[in-house]
């Protein structure tokens, strides 16, 4: 399914992006190399690059460097601003060029502008659930060179190593706080990340659909528990990273919207659930300040390919 236009991200100010790109992780090196490896072993070239819904330019820094021209594209003026100031440099010693732009038209409207034809690689990070997959798989058609790729992935739910420290009781509170506090702000989008992307639309599955890209050729890879999807996906992490890693979803940013005066009080509900994960451990015999919980975040990679 295509979820409606996502207004939260696309609004944030250059503060926000900035807090976004220090606090979320960062895809494992391997979830990268596997897309390349991939992308390559199936006909497809490395001269350009287009990263939609680019955010603070994460994904399209980790590609780039393989690329000879790189673009990274996002609706969201403060998100842009941030993938400005980071920069980042292709094969070719170019700067990513960053702009605004949607899903729907990127590379014909909005600030960057790329002929059809030309492109070999689009990415998706952590987006697509935002996107009108019918506008954006006709887009990608005009742009992929035969033979490119569109490789979208994600993440699932962040869950609670089993091997963690009271793991089950601290995945009951993670539960409830998702059932109660956070499942008011979701939307649609957010629901077809937790199911990884097993809901959404595909060329073959959208309600007109788009030739170019044959299922015959379609790959679709599941990062299971003993592997590594996020660079903090399986770490053990204080509370203070957990609080600010959490701080990073749209759901807990439209919660904020609703009760600004809470935020970092006593009343966030972010802060509620880092003072139950803290009573369980210290029940448990941990020192107070010493909380630490090890998350393990899954994550699927699709890619399409361009006949």
């Amino acid at each position: 399914m295509s979820a409606p236009q996502e207004k939260t991200f696309s609004n944030y100010n250059a503060a926000q992006g900035k807090h976004y790109s220090q606090a979320r992780p960062d895809y494992h090196p391997s979830v990268y190399q596997y897309i390349l490896d991939t992308h390559t072993a199936t006909g497809g070239q490395l001269d350009t690059l287009v990263d939609v819904g680019c955010g603070p330019g994460n994904c399209a820094r980790a590609l780039a460097p393989h690329f000879a021209h790189a673009f990274g594209i996002d609706p969201a003026p403060g998100m842009i601003a941030t993938a400005k100031e980071l920069a980042g440099t292709t094969a070719s010693g170019e700067p990513i060029q960053y702009g605004q732009g949607d899903a729907n038209t990127f590379g014909k409207d909005g600030d960057l502008k790329i002929q059809d034809g030309t492109v070999d690689m689009i990415a998706v990070g952590n987006a697509a659930h935002w996107f009108d997959m019918q506008q954006f798989w006709r887009r990608s058609a005009s742009l992929l060179k035969s033979g490119g790729s569109v490789a979208i992935w994600t993440t699932g739910d962040l869950r609670v190593h089993p091997d963690s420290r009271c793991g089950e009781a601290v995945q009951a509170v993670m539960d409830e706080f998702q059932a109660r506090d956070l499942d008011p702000y979701m939307n649609e989008g957010n629901r077809i990340v937790r199911n990884k992307y097993l809901d959404l639309l595909l060329p073959w599955t959208v309600p007109e659909p788009v030739a170019e890209f044959p299922e015959s050729s379609y790959i679709r890879r599941d990062w299971t528990m003993s592997e590594t999807f996020m660079t903090k996906g399986d770490v053990e992490v204080n509370m203070d990273v957990l609080e600010k890693v959490m701080s990073t979803s749209s759901p807990y940013t439209r919660w904020c919207e609703a009760y600004p005066d809470d935020v970092n009080t006593e009343n966030d509900i972010l802060r509620k659930l880092r003072r139950k994960v803290e009573g369980i451990l210290q029940a448990d015999g941990v020192a107070p300040g010493d909380e630490r919980v090890r998350g393990v975040a899954l994550g699927a990679v699709l890619i399409a390919k361009k006949a």
